[in-house]
């Protein structure tokens, strides 16, 4: 498998052996991404792995209470992967261990092509040392949807999309505070994925008691859309625009729950610019069944306006090289029980240097 075509994992069973298969198939990847999340951790934190692992520790009582199949799931990748359980749950906490000090970036957009179906569909940009640890999974378990996602080696939850038409996305947000008392942002997302609907994510989630740290989820399945501004002290849920519109970026844009400083300056230039251009594809008439991956990945996610911060991210020579961002995947999901599916492309599309076309389910 290629940086560009990632392994692509099918896991069934219980909590234990989805993973166990997990932890397996992955466990280069994961002893991997446990490497860099240390070299990560401390350049932006100051945080050994030890430490990491001690805020790990408070999330693994969080786990066991509230989430015990994930919990389980943790332990099984854990023993497959031949690490100790704390390991797993720490990148699985990463966004919340690092109080947002990580510069992932990323724009999201849901765009309703019709009453019954909508495109989800999102630039995710991190750094490129993880690129070569992502994988294409699929879960299977016994009364819930089959998930088809994009995730990170080790982690049980990421963007994608389940049988049920649920989809999410995720952008990063810097604020404060952290609570361990609650779900991390990526157990979030697999609950969400675990949903038969988008109301039924939000209903879970606030029955758990809300997340850990600030994020954004764009949560929608084929009837409705939500940006669901996500912090541990109060959540704001964003409808679609009267274009049937919602985009993000990496700034909260109606959530005041939290403290906030301004950190990634090209967040508010890359919204404007993901604004304009879908406004201006919908002036020329698009909408519907025109509203296709091809002309997403071409019309938008390809802009390199504002480079290198831009919708089509490019690694920033300033930065350290442990924490510089680059588009690592562009995900078009169609959000219709008609015509469900999705397509991904690993690395900048439009660079020249992307993979090819994949499609999912696969």
């Amino acid at each position: 498998m290629s940086e560009n075509e990632p392994i692509k994992l099918e896991l069934q069973g219980t909590p234990r052996e989805i993973g166990l298969q997990h932890g397996r198939a992955l466990r280069e990847q994961i002893h991997s991404q446990i490497s860099i999340y240390d070299t990560m951790f401390q350049h932006t934190s100051n945080l050994a792995w030890k430490d990491v692992r001690e805020v790990a520790a408070e999330f693994q009582v969080t786990l066991q209470n509230l989430t015990p199949h994930l919990f389980m799931e943790m332990e099984g990748i854990a023993e497959g992967a031949g690490l100790d359980v704390l390991d797993i749950i720490a990148l699985n906490c990463r966004s919340e261990i690092s109080l947002g000090l990580f510069s992932d970036g990323c724009t999201s957009l849901c765009w309703k092509k019709s009453e019954t179906a909508r495109v989800l569909s999102q630039n995710w940009d991190w750094t490129t040392t993880v690129k070569k640890n992502l994988a294409m999974v699929s879960i299977e378990q016994v009364g819930k949807p089959t998930i088809y996602m994009v995730t990170e080696a080790g982690i049980v939850g990421k963007i994608g999309f389940n049988s049920n038409s649920v989809g999410t996305c995720l952008n990063a947000i810097r604020a404060k505070p952290m609570i361990s008392s609650k779900v991390p942002i990526h157990v979030a997302l697999r609950l969400c994925l675990e949903s038969t609907s988008v109301d039924n994510a939000v209903k879970t989630l606030e029955s758990l008691g809300g997340v850990a740290s600030a994020g954004h989820i764009l949560c929608a399945d084929s009837t409705k859309a939500l940006g669901l501004e996500l912090s541990p002290v109060g959540d704001k849920h964003i409808p679609e625009d009267a274009s049937g519109v919602i985009g993000h970026t990496n700034h909260f844009l109606e959530n005041r729950y939290v403290n906030e400083p301004p950190w990634l300056s090209g967040s508010p230039i890359r919204l404007k610019r993901l604004e304009e251009l879908t406004q201006g594809l919908i002036q020329d008439g698009v909408q519907g069944d025109a509203i296709t991956p091809d002309l997403l990945r071409e019309r938008i996610f390809s802009d390199t306006y504002n480079h290198p911060q831009s919708i089509c991210c490019d690694e920033d020579p300033s930065r350290h090289i442990s924490n510089r961002s680059s588009s690592l995947f562009n995900i078009v999901m169609n959000l219709d029980s008609k015509n469900l599916g999705g397509e991904v492309v690993f690395g900048r599309v439009g660079s020249g240097g992307e993979g090819p076309v994949l499609t999912i389910p696969w």
